[in-house]
């Protein structure tokens, strides 16, 4: 059976990546394929969204360099948290740069991602070399990569063979790669014969009322990426915590995780 039919629990037992079967076990346990994308600047916002949305999700994605009054403390609180909520952290930080560099990048400097962060993603950009150099600090702890294959803004370059080399790379890296950032399911692209992969997707870009936003981001719904597009994950940030009140970010929380629950049951056929 193709791998997007099967339940998320029986997919658990097919990943040797320990973030990988954590991320698909949560999902199961907590009847969530929702990740909230916590983009705010002040430390105090930040908790305070993810302290509301946390029953709601699997998953919640950091942007902590935009973060203004960081400090160590602030990751400490991101673990509290993570344990109170049961979900996984993905930090969105879009490596970019050499194998030594993102090495480095990852392990130190200010953040120390590799530390907290069960998830991480790179661009293929650099070639190979941006996996063994980041799985050089990450595989040892036991967390997992995305590479961006695919993204959700208007006039991205990121198709076609570009797509096609960053799901090969992935491929070669089955220990580390777990999945991608895209829009749609890899199976079998870029190989010569029908391939079951099983990567994870997770799909920024969902959105129940907007199609769009000024700044190129497109919007699909839940059903349109976890049915129609077999993705795994629904990311979904200003569309979850835009309006401000405690009571409607709940609110907007538990509906998409019902939509994307929804929308994962039908397509494995429990619904």
């Amino acid at each position: 059976m193709a791998s997007k039919n099967l339940s998320y629990e029986d997919r658990a037992m097919r990943h040797a990546n320990p973030a990988a079967r954590a991320l698909l076990e949560t999902m199961e346990r907590k009847k969530s394929n929702l990740c909230v994308s916590v983009d705010v600047t002040s430390r105090k916002d930040f908790l305070n969204i993810i302290d509301v949305v946390g029953p709601f999700v699997c998953l919640i994605k950091t942007h902590v360099d935009i973060i203004e009054d960081f400090d160590q403390s602030l990751i400490e609180n991101l673990n509290e948290l993570s344990r109170k909520h049961d979900f996984l952290i993905f930090e969105d930080r879009k490596f970019a740069d050499i194998g030594n560099t993102v090495a480095l990048q990852y392990s130190s400097g200010v953040h120390k991602i590799a530390k907290w962060s069960h998830i991480t993603n790179a661009h293929p950009v650099p070639g190979p070399s941006i996996i063994t150099g980041l799985s050089s600090v990450g595989l040892p702890l036991g967390r997992g990569l995305l590479l961006l294959a695919e993204m959700s803004t208007k006039g991205s370059l990121a198709t076609g063979s570009y797509t096609e080399a960053a799901v090969q790379m992935a491929r070669a890296h089955r220990d580390f790669v777990i999945g991608f950032i895209a829009q749609r399911r890899m199976d079998g692209v870029g190989a010569n014969e029908a391939t079951d992969d099983d990567f994870l997707i997770l799909t920024p870009g969902v959105g129940l009322e907007s199609r769009g936003d000024s700044m190129g981001q497109q919007y699909r719904t839940p059903r349109e990426v976890v049915f129609d597009s077999g993705c795994d994950v629904i990311i979904v940030g200003r569309g979850i915590y835009g309006k401000g009140e405690i009571q409607a970010i709940q609110e907007q929380a538990e509906r998409y995780r019902t939509e994307g629950w929804a929308a994962y049951l039908a397509r494995i056929g429990r619904n």
